[in-house]
């Protein structure tokens, strides 16, 4: 059967919004309101590799969703527009995304807290983090360049928790591979079965749209200005035909295509793609607004609300229900200097259960104090406006003057801890040199507070007052230089410090780590979260150490907020 030559009725595309008794355990202490709330969230994050159209999607989506009103570009500069997501100095400059952003907005009755994440692998420990927090995930595929590098790493993230995950097949405005090609290569890269919603119809200049495989209908791509009332052309029966009339090369290729499709079984299950094992495929030009609607329909209609989510209590670990009324949650990033002018620190905030009132008080699980929550706020990427209310999936943030740390837990009730925030052991390492020696004490604080928010990780020797960095990738050391010296007035180098690679230490005998302190100390060193760590010039030290030190666990991972040792 041709493309549009269905004479049935075509099937509902987006009906199966989530309800409250979905997304909330009937044992639980409900609050009506709590879990009506908690139905409305959508969590997720925007994964690919770097110039995939990642924030370009974003801002579209935002655009879309009505939290703005013009989309900028990252590589708009004489105009100064750039991206809303993009709000660093250095993003635009470099017109890359080196941080991760929140934006939240209310569309179709749901209130959609999007995460914009780094796409350079230099800053994939940020984007980790990210992906701790949310509920669901868009993954952007250049049309033209199919799977990359870090989009193989985030998915892998990704599968850790079982994420689903939205697949966004870009720039079909573009010459590009053929669409077959792109989603086998999905399928046996990422291991992940596809089940495309749409289907493009030529590619190029010659890219006329998309066919819907649900609805039996054919958007009509006509490149267009970046207006959120922009609406494509839904054709259906005749108006197909007249089209294929026009094209007929193009729709002879889509009819072969979508058969093979159809008869490979790649048919849409929400259950599937809820356990993370599906991927539902659109194809589209972010650029031109094309195929932007569907994704953020997609996400309303199919994404899932909240979930419950594991902990470890003095009890024993359970999971903890969204809809639950004691309020908790977990600090997955900071940041440093959003404000300039304020010179303020953020704590971004996961709510897991209950709801945020202004001025509530809950404990800190690390060190077991009480905070009063007085003036949270929610987020457009750095601008931001004061919190009334938020509920599990919501996204805050918290006025924090050093008492908050990555991982930390704040809980209105129970003593608990959610798990999953990693610290990897860095690749590079390097040692910072000022020009001034007058500004020893502004180096000092500016490397502990972006070293405590994550953007690069920071050691204290034992025998050393001078401060070594460590990274994963060199682009890092780039940013951190370049904030010191916008956001604290110093003017630093950085230069290798000859460390092959970092150790998190523990030992269950307090006698024997003393004595394997004073026996190493040339070579250990405290993080940020004052963790031992031992720091290797090379694997065949690393290896020794190992070897003499047998009772001594060396960790090449930790979890931000954990205590070792």
């Amino acid at each position: 059967m041709m493309v549009g030559a269905a004479s049935a009725a075509p099937t509902l595309f987006f009906t199966s919004r989530f309800e409250p008794s979905r997304s909330v355990n009937p044992d639980s202490p409900l609050s009506t309101n709590i879990a009506r709330q908690v139905a409305r969230r959508r969590t997720f994050a925007i994964i690919s590799h770097p110039d995939a159209g990642k924030t370009t999607l974003t801002e579209k989506l935002l655009l879309f969703g009505g939290a703005i009103q013009m989309a900028g570009t990252v590589k708009a500069r004489k105009s100064g527009k750039y991206a809303t997501s993009d709000w660093l100095e250095v993003e635009k400059q470099r017109g890359i995304s080196v941080a991760s952003s929140v934006m939240q907005f209310e569309y179709d009755d749901c209130v959609v807290n999007l995460l914009d994440t780094p796409g350079h692998k230099d800053f994939s420990e940020d984007t980790y983090r990210v992906l701790t927090a949310v509920d669901a995930a868009v993954m952007v595929v250049d049309a033209a360049k199919g799977v990359e590098e870090q989009t193989i790493k985030l998915l892998e993230v990704c599968r850790l928790r079982d994420t689903p995950i939205i697949t966004f097949i870009n720039k079909l405005d573009r010459e590009v591979r053929e669409p077959l090609e792109l989603l086998d290569e999905i399928e046996s890269i990422l291991k992940i079965h596809c089940a495309p919603v749409t289907w493009p119809i030529g590619m190029g200049k010659r890219f006329q749209g998309v066919y819907h495989l649900l609805n039996d209908e054919v958007l009509h791509f006509v490149p267009g200005e970046e207006k959120a009332d922009q609406e494509f052309q839904t054709l259906r029966g005749e108006a197909i035909d007249r089209l294929r009339n026009e094209f007929p090369q193009e729709f002879d290729t889509l009819d072969m295509e979508v058969e093979l499709v159809r008869g490979a079984g790649a048919s849409f299950e929400i259950e599937d793609f809820l356990k993370g094992k599906q991927t539902p495929v659109f194809f589209g030009s972010g650029i031109n607004n094309f195929g932007v609607r569907e994704i953020l329909r997609a996400l309303v209609d199919w994404a899932p609300p909240p979930q419950a989510r594991a902990a470890d209590t003095p009890a024993g670990s359970r999971y903890v229900d969204p809809a639950e009324q004691p309020f908790t949650g977990f600090v997955f990033k900071i940041q440093a200097n959003m404000d300039p002018n304020h010179r303020d620190r953020i704590a971004f905030f996961r709510v897991c259960s209950g709801q945020y009132t202004p001025g509530m008080k809950v404990k800190q699980r690390r060190t077991n104090k009480e905070i009063k929550i007085a003036n949270a706020v929610v987020f457009m990427a750095n601008e931001r406006q004061r919190s009334e209310e938020a509920y599990a999936g919501d996204i805050i943030g918290i006025h924090n003057h050093g008492q908050l740390q990555i991982g930390d837990v704040l809980t209105e009730g129970e003593s608990l801890h959610y798990k999953g925030i990693p610290y990897f052991a860095p690749d590079l390492f390097s040692k910072p040199r000022l020009r001034d020696p007058l500004k020893s004490k502004q180096l000092q604080k500016g490397l502990r507070e972006l070293g405590e928010e994550g953007a690069i990780q920071v050691f204290a020797p034992l025998v050393d007052s001078n401060l070594l960095l460590g990274a994963v990738g060199p682009l890092q050391f780039e940013v951190v230089e370049h904030r010191l010296k916008t956001e604290y007035g110093v003017d630093a180098m950085f230069q290798p410090a000859g460390i092959h690679t970092a150790r998190w230490v523990t030992c269950d005998d307090a006698a024997h780590l003393a004595e394997f302190v004073k026996a190493q100390q040339m070579r250990l060193a405290r993080d940020v979260d004052d963790n031992l760590v031992y720091l290797a010039d090379n694997h065949v030290n690393l290896s020794l150490a190992m070897e003499r030190w047998p009772r001594v666990k060396f960790h090449n991972t930790r979890e931000h907020g954990q205590q070792l040792g």
